[in-house]
């Protein structure tokens, strides 16, 4: 087959169209995707398009900035807009399409207008204020009460960033104890939203144990404080349930982020400042209501003793008073009762006098009268006596008779015998011996037979 060409005479074609077609130099719309220097001074970059809403490019191309023209279009670049060039800018650049038979199109930059990167960055920036104010969070942690001393404070820095060690060496060089807590987060670069929201995120699943958050980094250019004007960070901020104190170390601009934190200070040094300025204050009103707590207590402790002094003077007098007062009562009482007690007891003695000569009298009168009628009583008795003696005399008499008439020797003179040995006639046994007692001996007598007389009824 005859018929073809060569790669080279194909990419000479191809070179030969874009050249007559390209329109030569354009100003050209495009965001840096990435941005690198090599070592001999020349600058390659990747641009991309982007739609509104979405993260996918709709074109990409390679450029570069040859040496020879970097170093005065970076400079300027510089000094308009505070920043140098880098990925996730939007840049407006004049350039002219190349085409290269081994590294393919490209483009050659041979101008940048910063005004335009200044123009999009705030064209950004008050998008993100719109919609923060027409969600109605804008001024949301400006209506937290700040505490008189911020001492448990959250910081948002970089571990190793010198803004950081600003700040810790003022709040450490103050007189006043902090309670300090890191939460490291990338604070530049396309990864610094997201490190600071998470920074976030981590401050608020503490709890209460923050009085306010501190976020914080060193100086850097625009670009570099990109993310202090990105919607998601700042509506974090903006609707964080802790004041937010920033100082994010720029000093031309206010960052959309310093606009809707609680407070805005320009450097880390300055926040360690103003919160050991904050400490001071209450340190000062402390001692200033100390000594005023003091003074009006030893007023009122000199005041108190004047008054204690003064009752205690006039305590006396009364106490004296009435003291002697007491003792002259008391005098006229004990002489009172002196005299009293003498009339009483000649009283006394006057009423003892006349009851006992009384009682003699009336003594003498129950003694005879006593004596008569014991003299009575004792005949009385003597009768009595007489009477008693007699009727008991005769009683023995009568008593003696009766025994004697019921004797034994009387029974058996009358012609009774007793027998002894048995008590009845059922109990003697015939064939027993027995005694029969007489008047004048006894007898030896068996039991031949018995007989026993049944009672009557």
């Amino acid at each position: 087959m005859e018929n073809f060409v060569t790669l080279s005479v194909l990419q000479g074609h191809l070179r030969a169209v874009i050249e007559q077609h390209a329109g030569g130099a354009q100003w050209v719309v495009a965001e840096i995707s990435e941005c690198k220097v090599n070592y001999a001074g020349h600058c390659y970059l990747e641009l991309v398009e982007r739609p509104d809403n979405g993260k996918s490019p709709v074109a990409q191309v390679r450029a570069v900035i040859w040496s020879s023209s970097y170093k005065m279009i970076s400079g300027y670049f510089r000094f308009q807009t505070g920043s140098d060039l880098s990925a996730g800018m939007k840049v407006l650049v004049k350039c002219t399409v190349s085409y290269h038979p081994v590294y393919g199109l490209s483009l050659i930059i041979s101008d940048i207008d910063p005004g335009y990167t200044l123009g999009e960055t705030e064209r950004l920036r008050r998008q993100t204020i719109a919609k923060l104010q027409e969600e109605g969070v804008f001024g949301m942690n400006k209506e937290f009460d700040l505490p008189e001393v911020v001492q448990r404070i959250a910081v948002i820095s970089s571990p190793k960033a010198a803004g950081y060690r600003d700040f810790m060496q003022e709040l450490n060089a103050s007189p006043y104890r902090f309670e300090v807590k890191l939460f490291a987060s990338v604070m530049q670069g396309d990864a610094a939203e997201s490190s600071i929201v998470d920074a976030l995120d981590a401050i608020a699943e503490a709890g209460d144990g923050f009085d306010a958050v501190v976020m914080i980094r060193g100086g850097g250019s625009t670009s570099d404080l990109g993310c202090f004007d990105n919607y998601r960070l700042c509506a974090y901020v903006a609707q964080f349930p802790l004041p937010v104190i920033t100082g994010i170390g720029h000093d031309k601009d206010v960052s959309v982020a310093d606009m809707v934190a609680h407070t805005s200070l320009k450097t880390p040094t300055a926040v360690a400042a103003f919160l050991v300025s904050r400490a001071a204050e209450m340190h000062s009103r402390l001692e200033e209501l100390y000594d005023e707590a003091t003074g009006l207590a030893q007023r009122t402790l000199m005041m108190e003793t004047g008054r204690i002094e003064n009752a205690g003077l006039l305590l006396a007098s009364r106490s004296m008073g009435l003291l002697h007062g007491g003792m002259a009562r008391l005098d006229r009482f004990r002489n009172g009762l002196r005299s009293a007690a003498v009339e009483r007891l000649a009283g006394e003695r006057r009423r003892c006098f006349s009851f006992g000569t009384l009682l003699g009298q009336h003594s003498t009168r129950r003694l005879a009268a006593g004596t008569t009628w014991t003299d009575y009583a004792a005949e009385r008795l003597a009768a009595a006596t007489r009477g008693a003696l007699q009727r008991q005399d005769a009683r023995l008499n009568w008593l003696e008779v009766s025994v004697q008439a019921a004797s034994p020797q009387r029974i058996l003179s009358r012609g009774y015998a007793i027998v002894k040995g048995v008590r009845n006639a059922a109990e003697a046994e015939v064939g027993q011996s027995v005694e029969i007692e007489l008047r004048d001996g006894v007898l030896e007598a068996d039991v031949i037979s018995k007989s026993i007389h049944k009672k009557n009824g």
